[in-house]
């Protein structure tokens, strides 16, 4: 089903503050991977029907790999645990309840996790069937090159799947029974450079 892509993004203080700490703490390559997150999974909310709380799914998106980061990775923690109490400390300080910022920290945290049904948890779905795509490329048929070319030609890859990886490497270096390492154990190299994102010229039937 074609994904109907729209580059429109809540337009909240929230939405703009987090879009101003992922810019800031980010490489480039990862903020564009964050933002490409958003829409991808906004489009495919769209294609599917599946409704969601859009500034939460914005949020989620731009700070779910900020525990990757050099500022907010740790040594100890998961980077998806640790992004996700760093997306309820800002969720607090933006004015959120503590039941919406858990939200986001349980959001950022279950994209690391086994699938989840958008009608069990709309945003959390959405964020792993985007970053899976963003990532590893599964899901291709959902995304045909039209929505590709126009999401990448705003928010570029810049050597993402290579510097992804890296990161991937390292957690599992430092914290080898973590759900990074488990995905670097199970091929997530293989998929990252099989990814169609990354291909000179996507397949146009995918």
């Amino acid at each position: 089903m074609p994904v109907p892509f729209s580059e429109t993004f809540p337009e909240t203080p929230a939405a703009a503050a987090a879009l101003a700490v992922a810019t800031r703490f980010c490489p480039p390559a990862l903020l564009n991977h964050s933002i490409r997150s958003y829409l991808w999974g906004a489009g495919y909310a769209r294609a599917h029907g599946i409704g969601f709380d859009d500034e939460l799914y914005y949020v989620s998106s731009l700070l779910h790999d900020i525990g990757l980061t050099e500022t907010f990775d740790s040594h100890t923690v998961p980077f998806e645990e640790a992004g996700g109490r760093l997306a309820w400390v800002f969720g607090m300080s933006a004015g959120w309840s503590p039941e919406r910022s858990a939200r986001a920290e349980e959001i950022i945290v279950v994209h690391m996790r086994d699938p989840v049904a958008a009608s069990e948890d709309p945003e959390s779905h959405l964020l792993q069937v985007a970053t899976s795509w963003d990532v590893s490329g599964q899901r291709p048929e959902e995304f045909p090159a039209d929505a590709r070319a126009a999401v990448l030609a705003r928010h570029p890859r810049l050597g993402f799947g290579a510097e992804f990886l890296a990161a991937f490497d390292e957690q599992t270096r430092r914290k080898p029974g973590c759900a990074a390492a488990c995905s670097v154990t199970g091929g997530i190299g293989a998929r990252i450079a099989a990814n169609p994102l990354d291909a000179r010229t996507a397949p146009s039937d995918a």
